[in-house]
């Protein structure tokens, strides 16, 4: 498990990374997200200990970065956003460097290189100087020296940038099966590699996390979406569990619920209220929020969280961070 406990760092007065805390269980894929400038390479650099912090603590399965940084690297992979590759190695020249640095040795070492050509699929170019090769064949190279050694902790920087479609599933693939006795962050600007790979997100905004939460929960809401003709908006009001009720177009009411766990009682009861009042009930569904939404509304000081009895703004979630 990883344990990041209030994590400081500050470029002169410009504070980059502000009391920030979370921990990531092994096997979970943590998406960490915010615009430029928000601190996400900084506390990615820091917990790589590339970078010291000001204050605060790192901890890998209680190994303490602070104590004893190297012994934690020996069990870290890191792909930055810009890959620190030599151009005028060939790859397999490359991968033996890496695997030293890692400090593996004999048949374990020759073993590891092989696996991750193996997983990266780089057998056609491990001759080949890494400045001849295309984007997408860095990326991989850059990979594959990330999981040399079968690391407890990998940190992904924009891991499918610059990779087609068929090496983004690859890549998608790879980061799953790497996940399953690892602990993953994966920071990108694409919401769909978000999606598509991680368990939960964190979100960063001028150094403060805003947001730490499971993927499932974040895109579910206390919100149902019912298209009838009823326009007795009182006689929903008065079903238990309902809170608020708004017509947000035509034939399309807006149900807003005290708690999500009853949507499926309320549901039931909202269906035959309108029923029985004489209505037509057409459709009946729940609001899904998705995570550009929700990022974007952070963004823009607009986001309030689902549970409204711990209802905070943006800025309230920031300062509580």
């Amino acid at each position: 498990m990883l344990n990041v406990r209030n994590l400081t760092r500050s470029y002169g007065s410009f504070i980059a990374v502000d009391d920030v805390s979370f921990s990531i269980k092994k096997g979970e894929i943590i998406g960490l997200l915010g615009h430029n400038g928000a601190g996400k390479t900084t506390i990615m650099k820091i917990v790589s200990g590339y970078l010291e912090a000001d204050g605060g603590e790192v901890s890998l399965d209680g190994i303490s970065l602070g104590k004893n940084a190297k012994l934690l690297q020996q069990h870290l992979g890191y792909l930055p956003e810009n890959l620190p590759v030599y151009p005028e190695m060939t790859v397999a020249e490359y991968l033996d460097y890496a695997a030293d640095l890692k400090g593996l040795t004999a048949n374990k070492k020759i073993a590891e290189i092989k696996r991750v050509i193996k997983a990266t699929d780089l057998s056609a170019k491990l001759l080949a100087p890494i400045d001849t090769l295309s984007r997408g064949y860095k990326q991989r190279v850059g990979v594959a020296q990330a999981i040399l050694g079968n690391p407890k902790l990998l940190i992904l920087d924009e891991p499918t940038n610059g990779l087609d479609p068929e090496q983004t599933q690859h890549m998608r693939k790879l980061i799953k099966d790497i996940a399953q006795t690892a602990t993953v962050i994966l920071s990108t600007h694409i919401m769909q590699e978000v999606n598509a790979l991680c368990d939960r997100v964190l979100i960063l905004k001028s150094g403060q996390l805003v947001l730490d939460e499971k993927l499932d929960a974040l895109q579910h809401s206390r919100h149902l979406v019912a298209e009838t003709d009823c326009t007795d908006i009182e006689l929903i009001k008065n079903i238990s569990g309902v809170e608020l009720v708004s017509e947000i177009e035509p034939g399309k009411l807006l149900v807003e619920m005290s708690k999500q766990g009853f949507s499926r009682v309320i549901g039931s009861d909202l269906s035959k209220t309108i029923i029985e009042s004489g209505a037509s009930l057409f459709a009946l569904y729940p609001r899904k929020r998705d995570l550009e939404t929700v990022f974007n509304q952070i963004n823009s000081d607009q986001y309030v969280t689902e549970d409204k009895s711990n209802a905070k703004t943006d800025k309230e979630v920031s300062n509580a961070a």
